[in-house]
């Protein structure tokens, strides 16, 4: 029994990259970092985040629960068809190919999937090219207690999101002036194991389900699930944003998965918690929208000092633990109120500087540092002023 779970087991892993979403997510991944880039240069003339960072710090979290989803998914028995991960594919393929990770949520991907399977074999009736049957039999209560799954797995991705590793822009706001917005935006790969009608494993428990298809019983495969977030902050830090979305994210995904156990014994349930998913995942995200439009922003000009918009990663605001939405009151003792008084205050000590720095609880530490060989020459810090753009256009007619 052993070594058929582990010839199962490997022919599931390998089979993974028979999914289209395997590569499709380097693609979207490649666009999606190459158009951030060309944004940052065109705000701040240089490039903050590497192409590929809307993937990293979610590994750890992608395989953690995907190992918990694996283990709930095969130890309640429950059976996906070949024909349900491929329509997934498809459907998570199609909503992205706007380059929005907002709907790579699992409310939008796995909730529209599932109506589809519900009422696919009903319009497939009225037709003679495809078979009714071939989106029949679906066990949807599993599918249900997934997408509630995997909203939690999305509500602990925003929830991590580390201060320092939102992507600053600049906006003009409503009175004309440029302002500094972040976005909480990520991209996670989960993959997780699943059976499907086909293979080597046979019923070893009286609760483990049994389909046959031609004498063969069960298959293990690994599924790559697409997980993405995308949100504009301009009213508040981005970190107290993320702490927030999380927990009205949670609250969804608890109240779908406890819909979804009840549909077990209420198959009409399973609907219910669908729509549920989706309006209440638009909801989240529309008051969200609307709350954080009605707040003054947040990285706006200041009178007094400079409020840090951004760090670029490698710089020496990045060694000596600077965080974004501090402002800097003086450099080399000298007060600053624009990003040239803060250039020139920051070469007029040489290769040694020391900043004098305003936290979150409006409270003043110093911080001192030096440049070595090859560092940023402006600390690599980003501040809320014009774009490069206009400065450059500015810089060519003078």
């Amino acid at each position: 029994m052993v070594e058929i779970w582990l010839i199962e087991l490997l022919k599931g892993i390998g089979k993974v990259f028979l999914n289209p979403l395997i590569y499709w997510s380097l693609v979207l991944l490649f666009f999606a970092g190459y158009f951030r880039i060309k944004s940052e240069r065109l705000n701040f003339g240089v490039k903050v985040f590497g192409l590929f960072s809307e993937w990293k710090n979610t590994w750890v979290t992608a395989l953690i629960s995907g190992t918990i989803l694996s283990l709930i998914m095969l130890g309640s028995g429950f059976v996906f068809s070949y024909n349900t991960i491929l329509l997934l594919s498809a459907i998570t393929i199609l909503l992205s190919i706007g380059m929005r990770f907002t709907m790579l949520s699992p409310s939008y991907t796995l909730g529209i999937t599932i109506i589809l399977l519900l009422f696919l074999p009903l319009i497939l009736e009225n037709q003679s090219y495809i078979d009714p049957g071939f989106f029949s039999g679906v066990n949807f209560s599993s599918l249900v207690i997934l997408l509630g799954l995997l909203l939690f797995v999305e509500a602990i991705l925003i929830q991590n999101v580390k201060r320092n590793k939102t992507y600053p822009s600049l906006v003009l706001g409503n009175r004309g002036i440029w302002i500094g917005q972040h976005r909480l935006k990520k991209f996670a790969l989960i993959p997780f194991f699943i059976l499907v009608p086909t293979g080597m494993i046979t019923p070893f428990a009286p609760f483990w389900p049994y389909f046959s298809i031609g004498g063969e019983s069960f298959s293990i495969l690994l599924v790559p699930f697409v997980l993405g977030f995308d949100f504009f902050v301009r009213g508040s830090l981005p970190k107290n944003a993320a702490r927030k979305l999380a927990k009205s994210i949670t609250i969804l995904s608890i109240l779908v998965v406890l819909i979804g156990i009840g549909s077990i014994y209420a198959p009409s349930l399973a609907l219910v918690a669908v729509i549920i998913a989706i309006f209440g995942r638009e909801w989240i995200q529309y008051r969200y929208k609307v709350n954080d439009r009605a707040d003054v922003p947040y990285f706006h000009p200041e009178d007094k000092g400079m409020k840090i918009l951004g760090i670029i990663p490698g710089t020496p605001a990045e060694r000596l633990d600077i965080l974004i939405g501090e402002s800097i009151i003086k450099v080399n003792g000298i007060k600053i109120n624009s990003e040239q008084d803060f250039y020139s205050a920051l070469q007029s000590s040489g290769a040694y500087f020391k900043l004098e720095v305003v936290d979150d609880a409006n409270e003043m530490r110093f911080v001192q540092g030096a440049f070595y060989e090859g560092d940023h020459h402006e600390l690599g810090l980003i501040f809320t002023t014009k774009p490069y753009r206009e400065k450059s256009k500015r810089k060519n007619i003078s």
